[in-house]
């Protein structure tokens, strides 16, 4: 009667970890993976930095917390197992004006109550680490790192041992109290005991297909990267200090996995889920999105951030002014446009933008309805969490 007992909607990191987990945690569970695209981590697994998060943003006791300290530590291990690029860089958090003094202090108190080691460092100390960055302070945290989350992605499907099906968007979801029956696009029904929405982009239309109402609408904000012409500027990874208000951690320098040295991103919203550029416009989602009372909520309080972000966006003079205040050497002519990425943003009908990742259970189904960024970093305690709760549905 049954395709599978589980069946997992997405094939990112987070549905590809959660696939994972489930077969290390029950061997024999039956796992299908519907991917819509023809490749797996096409979206924000396969369009961030590459960064492994320490977690020292995120406030403590949140799952955020938790998993990104666990995540990171347990992803270096996973990429050294598995042979995959890695490499535990470390990053600098440097204030560059006096009024961002007293939140990189509180950085420093956040990052040691997660249980993390942060060394607070003057001008001197800074430049020592990266000689032509500026700033009036700076914390360096050790545990930073980057890899090729893609290739994890890869090796979580391999190892999982699940059935992954490509090109299977899913248009009807039937949940009934025997199990969960799915419909593609292309025609093809799975049937399964239970459902895990890992979507992403798309995680909020997929649970009100379910028939759940999730209480909250994705709203997509693009992040716009530029790439170093010269990347011997920067040795490793360079932040400014964070907005607490947003979400969001400014514009920042990576130096990659491959070498080069990715700027960015800024956060503009996108019109479309995917809409990674302003030519990508879809009428019928820029429509749920300004239908979502959050959106203009969001609008109404931050317009003068998110000006300062269109602004970033449509000028490259703006956006070198941006990354000036780290890296003062930075012309115009040294930035290369790079390939952008979309963040899936949790927003509740007050517009306050979720903050930690969201997981909710409903009939027969696990919905992982806010995962952005350190989703990555964090996906393998992700995908036990994730698995945990759908083995508990069988």
């Amino acid at each position: 009667m049954f395709d599978c007992d589980v069946l997992v909607i997405g094939g990112g990191i987070v549905g590809l970890s959660t696939a994972y987990a489930l077969t290390r945690a029950a061997p024999g569970t039956r796992v299908t993976v519907l991917e819509k695209e023809h490749a797996l981590a096409r979206h924000q697994t396969g369009r961030n930095s590459g960064v492994i998060h320490s977690g020292i943003y995120y406030r403590p006791g949140s799952l955020k917390a938790r998993f990104a300290v666990e995540g990171a530590a347990e992803m270096v291990k996973f990429c050294a197992e598995w042979d995959i690029p890695y490499e535990v860089t470390g990053k600098l958090v440097v204030a560059t004006a006096r009024e961002e003094l007293p939140r990189l202090h509180a950085l420093v108190q956040r990052g040691r109550e997660n249980g993390i080691p942060v060394r607070e460092l003057g001008p001197a100390q800074i430049s020592e680490y990266e000689p032509r960055v500026r700033g009036l302070a700076a914390i360096h945290v050790g545990t930073t790192g980057i890899c090729d989350y893609g290739a994890v992605s890869e090796r979580l499907a391999e190892s999982s041992g699940a059935r992954i099906l490509y090109g299977a968007e899913v248009t009807v979801i039937d949940r009934r109290p025997w199990g969960v029956a799915v419909r593609t696009a292309d025609g093809r029904v799975v049937r399964a005991r239970v459902l895990v929405n890992c979507a992403g982009l798309h995680c909020d239309r997929i649970a009100r297909l379910a028939g759940d109402d999730p209480g909250m609408r994705i709203v997509p904000f693009r992040g716009e990267y530029y790439e170093l012409a010269d990347p011997s500027l920067v040795r490793g990874l360079v932040y400014p200090v964070p907005d607490p208000a947003f979400p969001f951690l400014g514009v920042h320098l990576t130096r990659g996995i491959d070498g080069g040295v990715h700027i960015g991103p800024n956060a503009v919203p996108a019109l479309a889920r995917e809409g990674y550029g302003w030519s990508v416009v879809r009428p019928r989602e820029l429509a749920g999105t300004l239908a979502w009372p959050g959106s203009w909520a969001i609008a109404r309080a931050h317009w003068r951030y998110g000006a300062g972000e269109l602004r970033r966006s449509v000028s490259k003079r703006a956006f070198t002014e941006a990354v000036r205040r780290l890296l003062p050497v930075v012309e115009e002519s040294d930035l290369r446009r790079a390939a952008p990425g979309v963040r899936a943003q949790a927003v509740l009908r007050d517009g306050t933008l979720v903050d930690d990742f969201l997981i909710r259970e409903a009939a027969r189904t696990v919905h992982v309805l806010n995962a952005p960024s350190p989703a990555a970093t964090a996906s393998l305690p992700i995908g036990r969490e994730v698995a945990g709760r759908a083995l508990a549905l069988l």
